[in-house]
Order: structure tokens, then sequence, then C-alpha cells
């Protein structure tokens, strides 16, 4: 009988959500995630793997997910937000037990996705390490589909995005992959 393998589990989960204070000012940008890189994190070149940057930025966005408002109970109730796309840019090196620092950004919303930007810095340098530039989609976990966000979930991304849009559009989002005069453009 084959044993049943663990999944995945962010450091926020069980956590709760954040309460929302309406009058409370929102930092632009947010700097919700902090963890040193962990031993398990570090590959055979001796520093953070690839896929680990991802696992990072992941976190990252669970703990948006809770300043917004969409926790555990929110997910029980048959709502949560999927990523459909991300784009990670790495910058430089990270080895094991150095410090990360987060922040993230709210691009742009609509009644259905939520476009953000991470920035991944080490904590004592500020050296920038990686971004991810990610666009998520809401869903109805019960129907298997993309759905409006709840009201109090737009009003609060509204707020978000009223501070965030004063930072300026950092210069990867929106960019294709490709080398100048790329072979893999071309029509076949």
């Amino acid at each position: 009988m084959a044993e049943k393998a663990a999944r995945v589990v962010t450091p926020y989960e069980g956590t709760g959500h954040r309460p929302w204070v309406d009058t409370a000012p929102v930092p632009a940008p947010l700097a919700l995630h902090s963890t040193p890189v962990r031993p398990e994190w570090v590959d055979y070149n001796g520093h953070m793997s690839e896929s680990c940057y991802l696992l990072v930025f992941g976190d990252n966005s669970d703990a948006f997910f809770r300043f917004l408002g969409i926790d555990e109970e929110y997910r029980a109730r048959g709502g949560s937000l999927y990523t459909v796309e991300t784009h990670l840019h790495n910058r430089r090196e990270a080895a094991e037990g150095e410090p990360l620092r987060l922040t993230l950004r709210l691009l742009d919303h609509d009644a259905k996705r939520v476009h953000l930007f991470h920035e991944m810095r080490h904590g004592r340098d500020d050296a920038l390490l990686a971004t991810a530039e990610q666009m998520l989609l809401h869903v109805d976990t019960e129907q298997g589909r993309a759905c409006p966000f709840p009201g109090e979930l737009l009003r609060r991304l509204g707020a978000i995005q009223t501070a965030h849009d004063a930072l300026p559009v950092p210069g990867t989002v929106g960019k294709p992959m490709g080398i100048p005069g790329d072979r893999g453009r071309r029509a076949t």
C-alpha cells in the first residue's frame, strides 16, 4: 500500500487572516514575509535551488492572501486564488542561512484577476536576489471555474491598488522571454 505524500504547507496555514482596518494606511509595497534560506532549499551548487525561489514567492503570496482576507475559512466556503502564470527573474544567489526579505505590490486587478509583482532581497545588504511577476485568478473551487471576487475583497483590492499605483512599474513587467531574433518566435 502506497503512503500518501505530504502536501506543501506554507508558513501561514492555520494563522487566519489579518483584520482589515479601513482607516489604516496600506504600505507600498507590502512587506509581509521574510525567511532564512533553509538547508533543504540548497542544491548541489551550494545555493538556493531555482524551484525554491518559486516556493518562497508562493509563501509571500499566501501572506498577501491573508492580508487581503483569504484564509482557510474563506477556502472552506469554496473560494481561492490560483496562479495561472509566473515569470521569475533570478538576479543573485542566496546561500544557506542567509536572510530573505520579500515585498509585494499589486500591479492591477479586475473582477476576477490579480496581477502581482514580488521582490526578494537579501535581508542584510538589501541586494535584489530575484523577482516574480504573477497573474492569479479568483476561483469557485466547487465549480472549478473563475468567478468574481466578493464585493468586500474587491473593495480591499481597490484600497491596495490606490496605494500601490504610486509605485513605479518595474522594467521587467509584461516583458516576453526570448533571444533577439529568437527562432522560437518564428511561425512554422
